[in-house]
């Protein structure tokens, strides 16, 4: 069975404007540097705070240990009159966020420039272990045709300044503003890979491999496949989901390059325009199905994604959850969805409560 690690970011935000504050470093003091097992530190800005689980092999072992940090993190910032929240851009923002003081992240904001005012930004990433950088090339391959149908599923910034986008993750679309970013290509084999990921630092504002932004891609320090296509997430059953479903389709990916079976191939263009596409409207409407290469109800191409992974689902103990995780989806909506609704029905008010409350749930 594949080991998978989560690593998560949130903002922290003032309670009444849902501003970000920049008091992480005060609240990460505040916690156990390696708090419910997992290793938490700064990120970015210095109104993040980003966490990694431990290793893991068990969808309940995540659970149980997300929902640990998410209530000693929920708690920390309290008394200050700010909330720790999970979406992956605040409701509202200032006009220049401050960043972390680090030398590397200095390094990036003089590399970033005016990209800096829009780039408050959170994510979700999943770590999947792999046996080496080969097979993760493999992996890699196989699994960028299902990106866009991961970040349909994972909408969780639909506020930008005040304001409704119209788009399930306005996250995704300040992303395009990066160096890199998007679907990673088809790669030969890890050599490929890694002379054609180094050939980028120093291009534009990428300083080093780790600023190399693409929605997967292989660790550079762990042996691991990232996928980084999701926004940061409300609460923890969305982002055990997400873990269940790219580990389905790592596993599925090495079996299916064990036996030399042709991976489904999606046009570069389309697949970019597909994650445009599916940034703006979630699980709402039609997404690109990569079995077809067409447009089709975004319940068929989600269905179509679960069934070619559903045999690594089942031998990872992981089928059960995804079918009821997703039955709670169509009901509840995706993350944008649920804020949508929290705004629309209470307000600015109505929507802090509604975050602070997800975090722990």
């Amino acid at each position: 069975m594949l080991t998978f690690g989560i690593e998560e970011e949130c903002f922290l935000v003032e309670r009444t404007t849902l501003q970000p504050a920049p008091i992480a470093d005060l609240v990460r003091r505040g916690l156990p540097a390696m708090t419910a097992g997992g290793l938490v530190t700064s990120e970015f800005l210095a109104s993040q705070i980003e966490r990694f689980t431990p290793i893991l092999t068990e969808m309940d072992s995540a659970t149980t240990d997300l929902s640990r940090f998410r209530a000693e993190m929920g708690a920390a910032p309290r008394l200050r009159g700010v909330i720790a929240i999970g979406v992956g851009t605040p409701f509202d923002a200032s006009a220049l966020p401050i960043v972390t003081e680090k030398e590397r992240y200095r390094n990036v904001e003089n590399g970033i420039r005016g990209v800096l005012r829009d780039h408050q930004i959170c994510a979700t990433h999943i770590h999947m272990g792999v046996p080496s950088r080969d097979a993760g090339v493999r992996a890699l391959n196989r699994l960028r045709i299902w990106l866009p149908t991961l970040m349909a599923l994972s909408g969780n910034s639909p506020f930008w300044r005040g304001s409704s986008t119209g788009f399930d993750s306005w996250r995704a679309v300040i992303m395009r503003r990066w160096t890199t970013t998007g679907c990673p290509s088809h790669f030969n084999d890890a050599a490929d890979y890694d002379r054609r990921i180094r050939r980028l630092v120093g291009v534009g504002a990428t300083t080093d491999v780790a600023t190399v932004a693409w929605y997967g891609r292989l660790s550079e320090v762990h042996p691991t496949l990232e996928v980084r296509v999701a926004d940061a997430q409300l609460d923890v059953e969305s982002r055990t989901l997400l873990a269940a479903l790219t580990r389905g389709l790592v596993a599925t990916a090495l079996d299916e390059a064990g036996r030399d079976i042709p991976p489904l191939t999606v046009e570069p263009e389309l697949l970019d325009a597909a994650l445009w596409h599916a940034a703006r409207d979630g699980i709402r409407g039609n997404l690109l199905n990569p079995a077809t290469t067409e447009l089709t109800p975004a319940r068929e191409a989600i269905t179509t994604m679960v069934r070619s992974i559903e045999g690594s689902l089942d031998d990872a103990g992981d089928q059960q959850r995804v079918a009821e995780s997703l039955e709670h989806l169509w009901r509840k909506g995706t993350g944008a969805q649920q804020q949508e609704r929290a705004f629309a029905t209470k307000g600015r008010s109505g929507l802090s409560a509604f975050l602070e409350t997800s975090f722990t749930s």
